[in-house]
């Protein structure tokens, strides 16, 4: 098995290579989903692909047994400034490798990929689906949310994303608010008009106050943040519009259109969501594959940052090679030690494993 596991590992290490040399910005990820496609036809496994995303199905697949989707994302953010490595570059140094896209999720879809070709021909208890997908950095829409009604039913997800490993066994949710404070123009030097940004000011001074009463162990309260202002055209016009943005993270004791009923019953400002879609979510520590993650010596906890976890209507866990505090930041890195690592805790996580 160990030999088995070690060529698996090489080949993982060669894709992420590769992957890492050729761009792939949200929306512009079509090189790489060409890579994938490629790659699991060259193993012998027939891949389907729609739009930028690829994803494969067991084999032997079995109505009658629960399914598994195994999920990462092979977009990325574009690089910001302080790289002094090429971002493209795929640097291997010793047990280090340096690129866009290697932490954050590179490692975890090719460790993915790797556990699935794995398991493709055995006798398992469960049917597999392995999806790569796009668009997870700005949760679009052609992403993981367009294809999944191709999957039918999924009984539980493991989302790669990098956790060291361990178990993001919760997530916070997200929503993002449009305010608008409705007042009327007047002369700034008369007592005269109603003051759009005074209102405004009083909504922003009450979400600075409230506190949403269920705290999550895990994740911690519902946490608001004022984020963006604007009002007025001149210094002498009283504002009729004040124009703000609330950034919402939720926990996983409130649904997102709660809360923006909440916030709507309780503002004077009109409020207007983007979208309500981004939920938390959580797993029960007493699921069977996180009873396993914590026989192995795994921690589980609650992420603050958001994934495509929070667009799937079924049980989740987030788990990968690397650490978060790598991601989007200059010469973003990877131990190919992890990714090894990591592909062995996959494939012990899921063998023998019962839904």
């Amino acid at each position: 098995m160990s030999e088995l596991i070690n060529r698996l590992s090489n080949d993982a290490i060669d894709l992420l290579v590769r992957l890492i040399q050729t761009p792939s910005f949200s929306r512009e990820e079509a090189n790489t989903a060409s890579l994938i496609q490629e790659f699991l036809a060259a193993h012998g496994i027939t891949a389907k692909h729609r739009q930028n995303n690829v994803w494969a199905v067991s084999q032997h697949f079995d109505g009658r047994k629960p399914t598994i989707l195994l999920n990462s994302h092979h977009d990325t953010v574009k690089p910001g400034a302080g790289w002094k490595y090429d971002p493209f570059g795929a640097v291997l140094e010793g047990d280090k490798l340096t690129g866009l896209g290697s932490n954050d999720a590179g490692a975890s879809a090719v460790s993915l990929l790797a556990a699935f070709r794995y398991f493709q021909g055995k006798s398992n208890a469960f049917n597999l689906i392995c999806a790569i997908t796009a668009e997870e950095e700005i949760s679009g829409a052609n992403g993981i949310r367009g294809v999944l009604p191709e999957f039918g039913k999924i009984d539980l997800g493991i989302v790669g994303e990098p956790t060291g490993m361990n178990l993001a066994v919760a997530e916070k949710g997200l929503i993002v608010l449009d305010a608008t404070a409705h007042g009327k123009t007047g002369h700034a030097a008369r007592e005269e008009g109603e003051n759009a940004l005074y209102k405004a000011l009083d909504d922003i001074q009450w979400l600075r106050k409230h506190q949403f009463s269920q705290v999550s162990p895990l994740l911690g309260p519902v946490k608001t943040t004022v984020t963006q202002i604007s009002a007025g055209t001149q210094h002498n016009v009283v504002p009729d519009r004040c124009q703000f943005v609330i950034d919402v993270r939720t926990n996983e004791l409130y649904q997102n259109q709660e809360i923006v009923d909440f916030l709507r019953a309780n503002l004077e400002s009109e409020i207007v969501p983007r979208s309500t879609h981004l939920n938390s979510s959580r797993i029960s520590e007493n699921h069977p594959l996180i009873r396993k993650g914590l026989a192995m010596g795994k921690t589980m906890y609650g992420s603050p940052t958001l994934s495509d976890q929070s667009m799937m209507p079924f049980e989740t866990v987030k788990m990968g090679p690397g650490e978060s505090a790598r991601s989007h930041t200059p010469d973003e890195f990877i131990l190919v030690s992890e990714i090894r690592a990591g592909i062995r805790d996959y494939i012990e996580l899921l063998s023998g494993l019962e839904l």
